[in-house]
């Protein structure tokens, strides 16, 4: 699973970034042979077993991301400050600059079968030569 975080518009200018200033969006990563048309079949044999009020939110789409950095953090979520920090300065060793305040997160372990302190996560943020 992926999130998609990004902060939200009224805190875009704050100094520092609390989690509770995201906003996220859940993905699953899917086959490049899985078309829009498989997709919508799936979502719609999977729609009655969401509650009602999430299902309007499931949709298929594609995702472009370009040049990016990441880093693989280990550890609990809360953690995650300090693995942004060390990928804030490699990217600035190399000469980019991150293009916006939003991230990815690729979810490797699943936080309902891993302590926290063993958690693994992808952090991965959109760059530019600088």
């Amino acid at each position: 699973m992926e999130g998609q975080w990004g902060l939200q518009e009224k805190y875009l200018h704050e100094p520092v970034m609390k989690k509770e200033h995201f906003s996220y969006q859940l993905m699953i990563r899917q086959p490049d042979f899985v078309t829009e048309a498989i997709a919508q079949e799936a979502i719609q044999r999977s729609l009655s077993k969401l509650p009602e009020d999430l299902r309007e939110q499931v949709a298929f789409g594609k995702m472009e991301e370009g040049l990016c950095a990441q880093i693989l953090h280990i550890g609990s979520y809360d953690e995650e400050p300090e693995s942004f920090e060390k990928l804030e300065a490699f990217i600035a060793e190399e000469g980019y600059q991150r293009t916006s305040k939003e991230h990815k997160e690729i979810y490797i372990s699943d936080p309902r079968k891993s302590a926290p302190e063993k958690m693994k996560t992808i952090l991965r943020v959109k760059i530019e030569k600088g």
